[in-house]
């Protein structure tokens, strides 16, 4: 019995190694008939519109324009679109000229290379949120993407009109710029009794008559304090003297302007930005992109 169950046993060994011989043969055999890559490797066709976005901001930058996109990528609550091709130069021009030269020119030509968001996503149509009576004009994500809506909507010979995303980009940025150096904590320790989740029930009249520049600036201290930095960078310092000036109350009045000397002391302080210098560019800037 025991000579007859190593017989067998040997002839089950056997047996494995033939097992898998041939499964390294089939294996072999089939490596040579794998069939063509399904990934597209095909560089893709540029038109003169991929080439200049790419010799302005990818090649100088490293930040990417994109206005190609698969619209079914969106929540379909919400009826975005890509924008019309002859919509993103004229967008992409105000912001090399209202956001990237004014600060490269105060903070050194690495300024925006080292701080920025890496890809925009240009959107055509509104975002309305469904959530709130709000039309979201501008979304940034983890600071590295922005994302700017209404593009097909704007009006280059309306200053207001094209005020609007740049005030939007000057707000992403500034929280970008607060990921890599917060602000003082004292800011939103100044008027914190009025911050309120439900801010879009005041206008921005009733909200400065608070101690907040605009009414989005009335939600919590971060948003605050990004509202400031966007509201100097989108109007003059005499148009923006003219806002504050307007507040009927002495007290609100009074906040504004330790907010706004907070402000000037961040970007002094951490970038040596002076940021009335800056606001002085930027609206240059915005005044030449009038047609």
């Amino acid at each position: 019995m025991i000579k007859n169950f190593n017989t067998m046993k040997k002839y089950f060994i056997i047996t494995l190694i033939s097992i898998a011989l041939t499964g390294l043969v089939a294996c072999s055999d089939s490596s040579n008939s794998v069939g063509k890559s399904q990934i597209d490797t095909t560089p893709p066709i540029l038109n003169d519109l991929d080439i200049w976005l790419r010799s302005n901001f990818v090649s100088p930058y490293n930040i990417e324009i994109l206005y190609k996109w698969d619209i079914n990528d969106t929540d379909v609550d919400r009826f975005i679109h890509p924008p019309f091709e002859e919509s993103v130069r004229p967008m992409a021009e105000a912001l090399q000229k209202a956001w990237i030269e004014p600060y490269t020119a105060l903070g050194g030509e690495n300024f925006i290379k080292n701080i920025a968001p890496r890809q925009f996503t240009f959107a055509g149509g509104f975002n309305f949120d469904p959530d709130t009576p709000t039309r979201i004009l501008g979304i940034a994500e983890a600071g590295s993407k922005i994302t700017l809506f209404d593009l097909d909507f704007l009006d280059f010979t309306d200053i207001n009109s094209i005020k609007q995303p740049l005030k939007t980009v000057q707000h992403e940025y500034a929280h970008i710029l607060n990921q890599n150096i917060p602000f003082d904590i004292i800011y939103g320790q100044i008027n914190p009794e009025n911050y309120n989740a439900n801010w879009f029930n005041r206008s921005d009249a009733q909200a400065r008559e608070l101690g907040y520049i605009t009414a989005y600036a009335s939600s919590q201290s971060g948003e605050d304090f990004v509202e400031m930095v966007s509201e100097m960078l989108t109007n003059s310092k005499a148009d923006f003297d003219a806002i504050v000036d307007g507040i009927v109350s002495d007290e609100a009045r009074a906040i504004i302007r330790l907010k706004e000397s907070i402000v000037v002391e961040y970007y002094q302080t951490n970038f040596g930005i002076d940021i009335y210098e800056l606001q002085a560019l930027t609206d240059a800037a915005t005044q030449e992109l009038v047609n």
